[in-house]
């Protein structure tokens, strides 16, 4: 592929970021009560006050690497923005009462009062990743000790003693292990340790791989399939649980997997990434009639039982162009780098809002826009801007390594 082309790309990726960026910036901060908007029509409007405590994480988390790592973004509104959400989340997410000191609501009003809790791990865990960031930015080392305190409690619910998530063990119930689950603890392995040294990253080393092992386990069927849950003992779950598929986790997974084998040497799971994590996903899940990512399959082909399973959302589509560039740049097999332009060709055409800024979020299988809203309980300002910018800093280093 050209170099012109590559810069083609790369040009789209900084445009785009920055459109997105200031979209964000326009709509979505209030500076009543703190904290940030993310229920934001297609121009803009606030449709719904709630704030989703998982959201607010991922903005301040976003906001500081932007403002850390990009010049152009390193602004005094960027991190008073962080700042301000990192100090809402501070004072209204964590909810003692639950039984928990660190257990954080799922929901909140638009004032801070806990509306809704999940018996899951992910709002800790964006709490985790905005109170790391936010610290690095802040030179705050009482909320770089927070995040590092709710990692080991989110490390012994995980590992030892789920209780304290509220969830009771019902008699026909089956321990699961989702994919989810490990894959966010190795996200917040590599925050935690990036660019760090001493005895808190060797104990995440060990952290970081209990979940590359626990995610390999979710490579089934002689390694033809990679299932979203499987049973505690890594083994196939019946019925329509366990012939579930997410192209979009697995690739997202892929490109965790890469990273960490990069970081470590593992040559074994570099290859095992791209050639099962990347590849299978990106073969079954690619819808060969109209174009773009199918969101669930089911490995024996059955109809999946969730109603949105055809539809084409825009965050396995990031993941995808994530994914295929980071594979592209360091094996530099052509390949991968057809498959990220396919990704490319439809993502840009498909989910890009030239009118309004930012990107429709919900499609249907034919590729129409079937939500028009911007942002949801689901999506805020985390996967498309993510996206962009790893996308942006992949191509920037490629294109030196040809210039130079």
């Amino acid at each position: 592929m050209s170099v012109e082309k590559l810069q083609r790309y790369r040009e789209q990726m900084r445009t785009e970021l920055d459109k997105v960026v200031e979209f964000w910036q326009k709509y979505s901060h209030d500076t009543q009560y703190g904290g940030f908007f993310t229920c934001i029509g297609k121009d803009g409007k606030i449709y719904d006050e709630l704030k989703y405590v998982w959201l607010q994480g991922r903005q301040v988390w976003m906001y500081c690497r932007l403002y850390r790592t990009m010049e152009r973004f390193n602004k005094p509104e960027i991190l008073e923005a962080a700042k301000s959400g990192g100090a809402f989340l501070r004072r209204f997410a964590r909810i003692p009462s639950s039984g928990s000191p660190w257990k954080c609501a799922f929901c909140l009003t638009r004032d801070g009062k806990a509306l809704k809790v999940q018996r899951t791990i992910f709002s800790e865990c964006f709490y985790v990743m905005a109170m790391d960031e936010l610290a690095r930015v802040t030179g705050d080392k009482d909320m770089q000790a927070e995040a590092a305190q709710m990692m080991d409690q989110l490390v012994h619910w995980v590992r030892v003693d789920p209780s304290g998530l509220g969830k009771p063990q019902l008699s026909g119930d089956t321990p699961v292990c989702s994919m989810a689950v490990p894959m966010m603890l190795l996200c917040l392995v590599q925050q935690l340790t990036e660019a760090r040294s001493g005895e808190e990253v060797d104990k995440y080393r060990e952290v970081g791989g209990w979940c590359v092992k626990q995610i390999l386990q979710h490579l089934q069927r002689g390694g033809t399939a990679i299932l979203e849950s499987v049973s505690s003992e890594g083994k196939e779950l019946p019925g329509c649980e366990g012939r579930l598929q997410n192209p979009g986790h697995a690739l997202e997974a892929g490109w965790f997997l890469l990273q960490y084998g990069l970081e470590n040497g593992d040559q074994e799971l570099q290859r095992t990434a791209v050639d099962k994590f990347m590849e299978i996903p990106f073969l079954t899940g690619w819808d060969k009639e109209h174009g773009g990512l199918l969101y669930f399959l089911d490995v024996d082909g059955y109809c999946p039982t969730q109603l949105e399973w055809s539809m084409k959302l825009w965050w396995p589509h990031c993941e995808a162009l994530i994914a295929y560039l980071m594979a592209y740049s360091h094996t530099k097999e052509p390949a991968l780098l057809e498959r990220f332009s396919q990704v490319y060709d439809y993502t840009f055409s498909h989910f890009s809002d030239a009118e309004n800024g930012e990107w429709f979020g919900y499609l249907t299988q034919q590729g129409k826009v079937a939500l028009d809203f911007k942002g949801g309980p689901f999506k805020g300002f985390f996967h498309v801007p993510r996206c962009l910018y790893m996308c942006e800093k992949i191509l920037d280093s490629i294109l030196n390594k040809q210039e130079s």
